[in-house]
């Protein structure tokens, strides 16, 4: 045996040894690696999990809470159609009570509609009455698109149409109109009123509300 094997066999083991223990913290580094993606993953699914599940249960609230309340509006819309005074004022026999109210604040403006009403309903049948004009503005931007829409909250006149009248006739017929107006189911504002000898110009305001929609839709929950 030469003198110098033992040394070259000692620096192969320390070399294989090192070589080994490299792999091995190698090994153990992807690893550990490998198992904090994991981990990180994990708790962000867990976290989104969550998220998604709160959004279920607060959905699911509410259609708890709609439901519980859905007996008690039925009840109160039955206690509607007893109601005599506006079983009177219904604008057809078949209509329930009810309509009275979405008559009187109609989704829509309408202004055709509100013209229509005023010549052949509130101002019709009144001894000594002729009905000199009828004048209507249509809402701008809701009705003059040609497009009915909701218009703008806070914007002025939002859910107002003006209309101006004139109309000649006796002391008491110019009163009947009036009151005819005051007792209108659409609501309706009489802003001004101007007498010119025989003729009285009447001018006011009607009002509309937009309908609300009431939808399920899909929400996406961001991670």
């Amino acid at each position: 045996m030469k003198p110098n094997e033992p040394a070259i066999r000692k620096r192969t083991q320390i070399s294989n040894a090192n070589r080994t223990m490299f792999l091995w913290i190698a090994v153990a580094s992807a690893l550990i690696g490998v198992a904090l993606v994991v981990g990180i993953f994990l708790v962000q699914t867990l976290v989104y999990n969550e998220k998604v599940l709160a959004e279920k249960l607060n959905t699911v609230s509410v259609l708890d809470k709609n439901n519980q309340a859905a007996p008690e509006l039925e009840n109160q819309i039955r206690v509607l159609d007893t109601n005599p005074a506006l079983s009177s004022v219904k604008a057809n026999d078949d209509d329930q009570a009810v309509q009275v109210v979405l008559d009187a604040l109609p989704s829509e403006p309408n202004s055709l509609a509100l013209g229509s009403s005023l010549q052949n309903r509130l101002l019709v049948g009144i001894p000594g009455l002729t009905i000199e004009s009828i004048q209507v503005t249509q809402v701008a931007g809701v009705e003059t698109s040609g497009v009915v829409v909701d218009a703008a909250a806070g914007e002025a006149g939002a859910g107002e149409i003006t209309f101006q009248l004139s109309v000649r006739g006796s002391e008491n017929a110019k009163k009947k109109v009036l009151e005819n107006l005051e007792r209108s189911i659409r609501t309706i504002a009489v802003t001004s009123v101007r007498i010119e000898e025989a003729t009285m110009i009447i001018q006011g305001k009607a009002f509309y509300e937009p309908a609300k929609v009431v939808e399920l839709v899909d929400k996406v929950v961001k991670r």
